[in-house]
């Protein structure tokens, strides 16, 4: 090659590349650091959504079966499809800005995907909203799961307006719902505390970051402020010592909000979990999402690595949900124990909240109390129930009366001596 065809190719090379604007980007590439301790629990396995999946030979079954939906939806809404076109062109722009990696599809491949996919979404959400889910439980479950992933999403602000040029010629109008409760609706199984967001107080980028929200339960501007310059990494004993250096543990039933753990007088409240073949799913996602999106707001990491911390072993899971902090419908303890030990690793993570920093160190104090693991194991050894708490106080009286009674006995001695 030339040295002046050599120039030409670099400068072509350099043409292409494209830095994403941090502003706007929102969908990612799960960082390969992460990815790798499960690649499965970041790819869809039934449906591709957006462009980084597209194409995946796996994912082809439904391709045919979006393109029903997209033909029913049409047909359902009336909608224009030249008016639907022509909005996906307008915002080609910034539909590319909200990617972290250049898209390698041509301007009608793009707009093509965009439409059929979002018109997928919304016929599926419609559905599912007014006439219950219509796919077998399995492969259901299987697109609920591929729609909660970061990598396989559209912007929410595509699909939402695509569903409103969509209710123009739709006799039915006035009594159709947003999309964003529809939404809502669909993923309710995560929206614990029944959060419907009538005030129009939140934005949401996309599908994990509105699973995010459900788990955090309250607006960013009242949750725990973060120590934005502390880099002191937090410590942790598991539950089995916290047990032994007598912290009590209990659900904490009056907030669904997963940041709510309250540590007061040896007891540690912690909110319910509920712990399945999703868990691991939606937590890892959130995490990647905080990592790339979030990481001075990684409320989700926080807490993830204070469960990494207490959960250690199946014994420490048994602690948790003998007192109903952890519902587990995984097949025994240790598969809780290895799904939270998972969970956080290679994880970056600069600054903690401070709520939770308070937290621990306040465990860690009460832990290093002489008095507290004495009292703790006199109340395992001698008082685990009535009966044996009755038998501890009548030991300690007989005792004492025997004492009592030596002491007499002695005194009556000298008494005679004298």
């Amino acid at each position: 090659m030339s040295l002046s065809s050599l120039v030409i190719d670099i400068n072509a090379m350099l043409d292409k590349a494209e830095s994403p604007s941090t502003d706007d980007c929102c969908i990612y590439k799960v960082p390969y650091v992460i990815r790798r301790h499960n690649k499965d629990a970041y790819t869809p396995t039934v449906v591709s959504i957006g462009p980084f999946h597209h194409g995946h030979p796996q994912l082809q079954n439904m391709e045919s079966q979006k393109l029903i939906y997209f033909k029913d939806f049409l047909q359902r809404t009336k909608a224009c499809l030249n008016d639907l076109v022509c909005y996906i062109e307008s915002i080609l722009s910034d539909f590319k800005r909200c990617y972290s990696e250049t898209l390698p599809f041509s301007h009608d491949e793009l707009v093509k995907l965009i439409l059929i996919d979002s018109a997928f979404i919304i016929q599926l959400f419609w559905r599912d909203y007014y006439e219950g889910r219509l796919f077998k439980p399995l492969l259901d479950t299987g697109i609920t799961d591929d729609l909660m992933l970061l990598e396989n999403q559209l912007p929410f602000f595509v699909i939402e307006k695509i569903y409103s040029l969509s209710l123009t010629n739709d006799p039915n109008t006035m009594i159709q719902y947003s999309f964003l409760r529809l939404t809502i609706h669909y993923f309710g199984y995560y929206n614990k505390s029944k959060l419907d967001f009538d005030k129009g107080d939140i934005s949401i980028r996309h599908f994990t970051d509105l699973i995010r929200i459900f788990h955090l339960q309250h607006p960013i501007e009242s949750r725990p402020s973060r120590d934005m310059f502390d880099e002191q990494k937090i410590s942790l004993p598991g539950a089995t010592e916290l047990l032994e250096a007598g912290v009590r543990f209990k659900v904490n039933t009056k907030s669904k909000c997963l940041l709510d753990l309250r540590f007061s007088g040896g007891v540690l409240e912690i909110p319910q979990l509920t712990v399945d073949d999703r868990t691991e799913i939606s937590f890892r996602n959130m995490v990647a999402l905080e990592q790339c999106h979030y990481p001075d707001d990684s409320y989700i990491t926080d807490y993830v690595a204070v469960m990494d911390y207490l959960i250690n072993t199946g014994t420490d899971a048994d602690i948790l949900v003998r007192n109903e902090i952890l519902h587990n419908m995984l097949a025994d303890s240790d598969s809780v124990a290895n799904l939270f030990n998972g969970l956080w690793k290679n994880v970056t993570q600069s600054n903690i909240s401070s709520h939770f920093s308070i937290l621990c160190k306040d465990l860690n104090a009460f832990c290093k109390n002489p008095w507290h693991k004495l009292k703790a194991t006199l109340r395992r050894d001698y008082c685990k129930t009535p009966w044996q708490t009755a038998a501890s106080i009548a030991g300690i009286l007989l005792l004492f009366l025997t004492l009592l009674q030596s002491v007499c006995s002695v005194l009556q001695v000298v008494q005679q001596a004298s």
